[in-house]
């Protein structure tokens, strides 16, 4: 590794956390991650250890959580543990006849029919549900990938942060994987962040803007999130247990102070793992690139910015100074990630370049769709469409 890799410590370590829906052949949520949690350890709890990754809840009682027991300097042992993983998960599921699916939403899901976790934490819920409502898109039918970069000490993290405000509106274009939701097209590219974008509106200060403000130093950072989201919330009489807590931060860069890391949460959940891999190659190799940079864009311009990309994607038109496409600062950042990159991971920003000049995957499985539209009905488009992207998760192959 080179000494410019080296330098930024904060570069070194990816916690991948992704999310995918538990379905049967006909693509239908089964809320069975309880049963299964329950068939690996004996017993309801939380998550379960496997191996090297651990297996467990989220909000949804059909969507299971992956990550691994330990953060990966390696993005080839991040893609072989997480992909091992996988297929010994299938090889469970295989005997209550269902399997797993990817992307940012699940596209058929019925929000009157879906079940939410009901048991540790379930006081939680019941929390989230009385202030927010859960019954809608935005807590119910979401599947986020989460990127975990790790930092060194406050002075990397802060620098890191303030650089990922710059990068994270631009970050979907790639990413989005949520064309349609209640069985139908979206109206946007990125569906999942839309809903994402507005589910906790009832106190604006959780989610802020998605883009982080800039900061400089933990103490301001606390002041502008936690401490002020936290008075919102008491100002509305919300359960106690919502109360200055860090976890409740919703905006697209989050600080988790108890692992020392930054949490990335804009991006879709891709097809596969390679995927996902690919796209943390990227940002890592980005923010090194970038680790030197101080510049800092307006953040009402970001913010903006990241509005263009929610709705169309790489063909979103910008107020960057870099370009005026969305696509155009994508592949600004394609080049210095290269020229910043190991040779590890250049051997996956193959993948990233192609979404940039092909389409993210919103686009694709919309195109794909539509094709199918001319020879059958939506719901039959949907499930052959679907079906091939179980089989890419299956197999961690790319969808194209």
């Amino acid at each position: 590794m080179s000494t410019r890799t080296q330098k930024y410590r904060t570069l070194e370590r990816l916690g991948p956390e992704h999310e995918f829906s538990i379905i049967d052949e006909d693509l239908q949520p089964q809320p069975i991650v309880d049963k299964i949690i329950k068939q690996l350890s004996g017993r309801i709890k939380n998550n379960v250890t496997l191996s090297n990754i651990i297996f467990g809840k989220e909000l949804q009682a059909h969507v299971a959580e992956f990550k691994g027991d330990a953060p990966f300097a390696s993005p080839s042992a991040f893609e072989e543990t997480m992909y091992y993983g996988v297929i010994e998960i299938l090889q469970i599921l295989d005997r209550f006849g269902v399997q797993l699916l990817g992307l940012g939403m699940h596209p058929t899901l019925n929000l009157s029919e879906a079940k939410v976790w009901s048991h540790r934490d379930r006081g939680i819920y019941a929390a989230l549900d009385k202030v927010f409502g859960l019954r809608q898109h935005g807590w119910l039918n979401i599947q986020s990938f989460q990127l975990n970069l790790s930092y060194f000490n406050e002075t990397e993290a802060v620098r890191a942060y303030n650089i990922l405000a710059n990068i994270l509106p631009y970050l979907p274009a790639i990413s989005a994987s949520s064309p349609i939701y209640d069985s139908k097209f979206g109206e946007y590219t990125d569906n999942r962040l839309y809903f994402y974008k507005t589910n906790q509106k009832q106190v604006p200060s959780i989610t802020g803007e998605i883009v982080p403000e800039y900061i400089d130093s933990f103490k301001t950072y606390c002041n502008l999130t936690i401490r002020k989201y936290s008075k919102d919330l008491v100002e509305i009489n919300a359960p106690p247990c919502l109360v200055n807590k860090s976890w409740i931060n919703s905006r697209g860069a989050v600080i988790r102070f108890e692992r020392k890391a930054i949490e990335i949460r804009v991006m879709d959940e891709q097809e596969c793992i390679k995927s996902d891999v690919a796209l943390s190659c990227f940002i890592r190799a980005l923010l090194r690139g970038l680790m030197k940079q101080r510049e800092k864009l307006l953040h009402h311009l970001l913010f903006e910015d990241l509005n263009s990309v929610i709705k169309d994607g790489l063909d979103a038109k910008v107020r960057n100074p870099m370009a005026s496409t969305a696509r155009d600062v994508c592949r600004h950042f394609c080049k210095i990630a290269e020229e910043n990159s190991t040779s590890e991971e250049k051997s996956y920003l193959g993948v990233i370049k192609k979404r940039i000049e092909n389409g993210n995957l919103s686009q694709i499985v919309a195109e794909h769709v539509r094709r199918r539209l001319k020879k059958t009905n939506m719901k039959e488009a949907i499930l052959d469409v679907y079906s091939r992207l179980i089989k890419s998760l299956r197999k961690n192959e790319i969808y194209e």
